[in-house]
């Protein structure tokens, strides 16, 4: 539903575009279900070190950690996202960037998932490229009055 007040908030450029209106749906919906993403493996991960014994509990452990926060970072983003602080907009796509690496490491060696490759592929290409549309772009930034509240 798009109402006077959201298009009040909105730059012209972004308001008045058809498709910007779905895009933002759709990236903020990708950020969602990667977040979501990153706490289901958390919590595998978490089952998995109390359930099995790993070869490693350093290592473990330290996978835990740099997959804990990496979805806190994921799930700021989505909030900021929702938000459209202009942050959130370059944060996705170091994130996007980040997982089209993993991707394509899923596609190659001894135990390559093209599947996971895919996956992993698709929806960050997608939100790259939606986060780099000039309408998208335009409804991320900020005035100058909004940047600098108190005539600082």
């Amino acid at each position: 539903m798009n109402t006077d007040e959201d298009r009040a908030n909105m730059p012209q450029d972004a308001s008045d575009a058809g498709g910007v209106r779905a895009a933002l749906i759709t990236v903020n919906a990708v950020l969602v279900l990667e977040a979501l993403g990153l706490v289901a493996v958390v919590v595998w991960l978490v089952v998995d070190l109390l359930s099995m014994a790993p070869s490693s509990y350093a290592t473990a452990i330290a996978l835990l950690v740099l997959v804990v926060l990496a979805a806190v970072w994921v799930v700021a983003v989505a909030i900021g996202s929702f938000r459209r602080a202009p942050w959130a907009r370059a944060s996705a796509i170091v994130w996007q960037v980040l997982q089209v690496s993993i991707a394509v490491g899923a596609f190659q060696g001894m135990f390559a998932r093209a599947d996971v490759g895919w996956v992993l592929l698709v929806p960050a290409i997608t939100v790259i490229g939606l986060l780099l549309w000039t309408p998208v772009r335009v409804a991320y930034t900020r005035d100058d009055a909004e940047r600098a509240p108190h005539g600082a």
